[in-house]
C-alpha cells in the first residue's frame, strides 16, 4: 500500500456475537442488518430505553421506507400512528422528546434507515 493510499476502517457496533457496520453518524450501512436487537443496542449507546411509543414509530418508519423507499415526514408519522402513540402515554407534542437526539432523524437512525434519507426529516 502506498503512503498516499487511504484504508477505510468501518465503524462497527457489537450486537450479540455480530459486528454491524455503521457510518460516521451511527446510521446502519446496510438496511438489512437491522433487527430489534440492533435497535436496542443503538438505543443503549444513546442512553435511551425503548418504550412502546418508540417501537410504534420505529415499526412505522421501517414499513413506510420499505414501501416508498423514503422516510415519512414527522407529520405523516403523527397522522399515521398518533392514536397508537397515545396508548403508551406519548402525544404528538412529545414525540420529538421521545427521540431526544434529533426527533425524526434519531427515530430514522434507530429504525435502520439510510442516513442520506433521514437528513430530509
Amino acid at each position: 500500500m502506498s503512503a498516499t493510499a487511504v484504508q477505510r476502517v468501518p465503524n462497527l457496533i457489537r450486537v450479540g456475537d455480530r459486528e454491524i457496520e455503521v457510518n460516521q453518524e451511527g446510521y446502519l450501512v446496510n438496511f438489512d442488518d437491522w433487527d430489534e436487537e440492533v435497535a436496542k443496542t443503538m438505543a443503549a449507546i444513546d442512553h435511551l430505553e425503548l418504550s412502546g411509543c418508540h417501537w410504534e414509530a420505529i415499526k412505522f418508519l421501517r414499513e413506510y421506507y420499505t414501501e416508498y423507499e423514503i422516510p415519512p415526514s414527522p407529520r405523516v408519522v403523527i397522522k399515521a400512528i398518533g392514536d397508537k402513540i397515545n396508548t403508551w402515554g406519548c402525544t404528538n407534542k412529545n414525540l420529538e422528546q421521545a427521540f431526544p437526539l434529533g426527533g425524526c432523524k434519531h427515530a430514522c437512525r434507530l429504525a435502520g434507515l439510510p442516513s442520506y434519507y433521514c437528513h430530509a426529516c
